[in-house]
């Protein structure tokens, strides 16, 4: 056994046995004044659709479907945009605040990739450091408003791209995106809706599949 299915095995091993545990806690309210942000993007054209997205904080609770639904992704007309590699300000992405939180330790997504059409898994470990930055605030100069504020990089964005990548940045609203991890992921053996749908996944727009029958899915950009 490889040391990353090893890994990824502990990760299921542990968010099961959390998940399974007394959902009494499960919601329970923290002191945090403010929630963070969960967000999801994907490369353009490269369609996802997150099934879900749990999270486990700093106090093992166990916050089911923190996330779901369809993720950001640029879609410009006429084979104008490039699916190649990450935009240069990755950010939240469409996503959610998940309020009653305290900082993350374990976050599992399940998503279907429409481009290829494939149905992934990945956990994702937010590493002590990462906490610290999310901690940590900063003075930032706000463009849009012309003000200096106090500001903090608790948007977490993960951005999902085919072949199971997984990458994740810390980004605030008038702060810069840092990238903190990059996981790849594995093939859900059972498949789209945990096997409901009879192995079907949901469809691709018009354009980004006129994209992908031109240029292709450019694996290993990502």
């Amino acid at each position: 056994m490889s040391s990353s299915t090893l890994f990824s095995t502990k990760c299921a091993g542990l968010l099961l046995g959390l998940l399974l545990f007394d959902c009494t806690q499960c919601f329970a309210q923290s002191n945090k004044d403010l929630p963070w942000f969960l967000g999801f993007s994907a490369p353009a054209y490269m369609e996802v659709w997150i099934e879900t997205a749990d999270v486990v904080d700093i106090q093992d609770r166990v916050f089911r479907g923190a996330g779901g639904g369809i993720a950001s992704v640029p879609k410009p007309p006429n084979n104008q945009g490039t699916a190649r590699g990450w935009v240069s300000s990755n950010g939240g992405g469409k996503g959610r605040h998940v309020t009653g939180a305290d900082l993350p330790r374990l976050i599992y997504v399940r998503w279907q990739s429409l481009a290829e059409p494939q149905t992934y898994e990945a956990y994702i470990v937010i590493s002590d450091s990462a906490r610290e930055i999310m901690r940590k605030s900063q003075r930032a100069f706000c463009r849009a408003d012309g003000k200096w504020i106090t500001d903090y990089r608790d948007d977490i964005g993960i951005g999902l791209a085919p072949g199971g990548i997984a990458k994740v940045w810390l980004g605030g609203p008038c702060l810069k995106s840092v990238e903190i991890a990059r996981v790849e992921g594995t093939v859900n053996p059972r498949g789209p809706y945990e096997g409901k749908s009879g192995g079907k996944h949901r469809p691709l727009s018009e354009t980004s599949k006129a994209y992908i029958e031109r240029f292709g899915i450019p694996y290993g950009s990502w």
